[in-house]
């Protein structure tokens, strides 16, 4: 399985990455925004975006590729590990 995330913090990105190989998932962080990004998202099972620390416009970008891809998209105001970790704990319950 493989995760989109959208936002959060730079610093934090070794250990969203640690939390998501715990769970047995591959984790592709969107902390900046990045030309083609939708490109990319269409290959994501699911999204989590962080919104206090990403762009509308990349927001928005995102939400069009779910919608048009059918991804289920989790959306936080929070970016903190901890946030993340029960983002893929919902969607680990999901897939049950």
């Amino acid at each position: 399985m493989c995760i989109a995330l959208i936002g959060g913090m730079d610093r934090l990105g070794k250990h969203y990455q640690e939390e998501a190989e715990r769970a047995g998932i591959s984790l592709q962080v969107f902390s900046s925004s990045q030309t083609n990004i939708a490109a990319k998202l269409r290959k994501a099972d699911a999204m989590v975006i962080f919104t206090n620390k990403v762009s509308h416009r990349v927001k928005i970008e995102a939400m069009q590729v779910a919608k048009a891809m059918d991804i289920p998209v989790f959306m936080h105001h929070a970016c903190g590990v901890c946030t993340f970790r029960n983002c893929l704990k919902c969607i680990a319950n999901r897939q049950q």
